[in-house]
């Protein structure tokens, strides 16, 4: 949007410098705003930040740490971030997931590889290659004009319906059913229940099987880079850019009220629906209706992570080595076994062998760990604001399924951290009791996320952009830009 002398006189404040905050400051400074981001942690970021959480010198990922949708994010991928110091660092392989017989199925980037890998080649009496094409070739292909699409609110009105359309006659199914119907082999169907896992919804659910979709085309499209360096650099490339606009962050200030922003014209808000009626007060004093505040009170987080950080001795010693070609694994065995996990989850109980996803960015960035030492970052899905009493069984439970593809793993442990739900929200809190996805994905939060009003707040000039309004969880800062865009639109008509 064109600047102008008028915007110039305008102010915003954001609450929250999370990738989805300072992606909405940037897109207002765009267009000319004196923008102001307040930040309640020392460190900005939100749940993109790195810290030496185990031993000095070891810098771990407090929260994401593999970001394909930043990379394929079309907001991001406008801006010069790499001027800012942000560097991608791409695995040879995106994901690779272990198996009982000691091999591994790997999710390589080039389709014909994955092709070949998954069977379907010359001489293979496999079609699972050609079936895993067929799914992922029409996204990864149209990757560009797919993403806007799949990355705003589900009510709009795509730019490219038909494309959108093909890719919900899968995405809306379970994630059982379409790796069941379109994959015969056990290693294709757990890779695919893999990917779909990042959900945090039942495999049997409907909408699971688009996770899967999505994730697996945007590592053909994309990839699953690391920033080197660890998150942090991702978020400090953002800020940086957002200061070369004339934007402003201000860390260690918590904002407890709207009442403590300085005068604006516009107040977009990176928090989930509880902070904002938190901030807004009690019925009689607040700028939001009771319509409104009563939508927001019913808003329903989701299930939460278990999350570990590992300091090590040295490389993860999987027992399928192919696994130390790739910065992801996923760690639960087959199909079945992952189903029966994230069932376990969804009914509000402790899988007894639970999903895992493992990071090892050391592999390929040696910038994070001492010389010939290196790090690991793992997580596994309990319910949401599990009781710290359970977190010494969840600890066992999750080492003895990396143990179990890794024998041997646990005599490289130098130190390790460990997050359980409580921990994890008392370092960002917008993580509803471990909640790291913004809310539940059900069919109305998936349709109307967090309320029919999606951005808008029931007051003029205020606007929720975090991952409780739409497209939902994940770095690629679209919730911020899809929010700022509509603040602006809105500014325009109203002035």
């Amino acid at each position: 949007m064109p600047q102008s002398s008028e915007h110039r006189r305008r102010k915003a404040c954001i609450i929250g410098a999370g990738p989805n905050g300072l992606a909405a400051a940037i897109v207002l400074a765009q267009a000319g705003l004196d923008v102001e981001v307040f930040e309640a942690e020392p460190t900005l970021g939100g749940a993109a930040r790195t810290m030496e959480l185990t031993l000095p010198g070891f810098h771990h990922d407090f929260g994401s740490a593999v970001h394909p949708l930043a990379v394929g994010s079309p907001f991001f991928s406008s801006l010069p971030l790499a001027d800012y110091g942000l560097e991608w660092i791409h695995s040879p392989a995106p994901l690779a997931h272990p198996l009982d017989d000691g091999t591994a199925v790997l999710l390589e980037r080039d389709l014909d590889v994955a092709e070949a890998g998954l069977g379907g080649g010359r001489g293979s009496e496999s079609p699972d290659g050609k079936a895993w094409r067929s799914l992922m070739e029409p996204l990864a292909t149209h990757w560009t004009s797919l993403a806007p699409d799949l990355l705003r609110p589900a009510i709009a009105f795509p730019k490219h319906p038909f494309l959108l359309a093909r890719f919900g006659l899968n995405a809306l199914r379970s994630a059982t059913a379409v790796a069941r119907h379109n994959l015969r082999t056990e290693p294709a169907r757990a890779l695919f229940a893999g990917l779909a896992a990042h959900s945090f919804l039942a495999l049997d659910q409907p909408l699971s099987a688009s996770f899967a979709l999505v994730l697996g085309a945007a590592a053909h499209a994309v990839g699953w880079p690391i920033p080197r360096g660890g998150a942090q650099f991702l978020s400090n490339a953002l800020a940086a850019h957002l200061a070369h606009l004339g934007g402003r962050v201000t860390t260690s200030t918590r904002i407890t009220s709207l009442g403590d922003l300085p005068a604006s014209d516009l107040i977009l808000c990176d928090i989930t629906p509880r902070q904002l009626l938190a901030l807004a007060g009690d019925s009689s004093a607040s700028r939001l209706t009771a319509a409104y505040r009563s939508q927001l009170a019913a808003y329903k987080y989701g299930p939460a992570a278990f999350k570990v950080d590992y300091a090590l001795s040295r490389p993860i010693p999987w027992n399928a080595l192919p696994c130390l070609r790739s910065a992801t694994v996923h760690i639960g065995g087959s199909l079945a076994e992952i189903a029966a996990s994230e069932s376990a989850m969804a009914s509000g109980r402790h899988a007894e062998k639970p999903f895992v996803i493992l990071a090892q960015p050391t592999l390929f960035d040696t910038t994070r760990a001492p010389v010939g030492k290196h790090i690991a970052w793992a997580y596994c899905h309990v319910p949401n604001g599990a009781s710290e009493s359970e977190s010494e069984a969840t600890l066992h439970r999750l080492e003895a399924q990396i143990e179990r593809f890794a024998t041997g793993f646990g005599s490289t442990v130098l130190a390790r951290h460990v997050s359980p739900p409580a921990a994890l929200e008392a370092l960002d809190a917008n993580l509803i009791g471990g909640d790291i996805g913004g809310g539940a994905i059900n069919l109305r939060q998936f349709l109307f996320r967090p309320t029919r009003r999606t951005y808008r707040a029931s007051a003029p000039g205020i606007y929720l952009c975090s991952s409780s309004t739409p497209p939902g969880g994940g770095v690629h800062g679209m919730c911020g830009a899809n929010a700022a865009r509509l603040a602006l639109r809105d500014l325009e008509r109203n002035h």
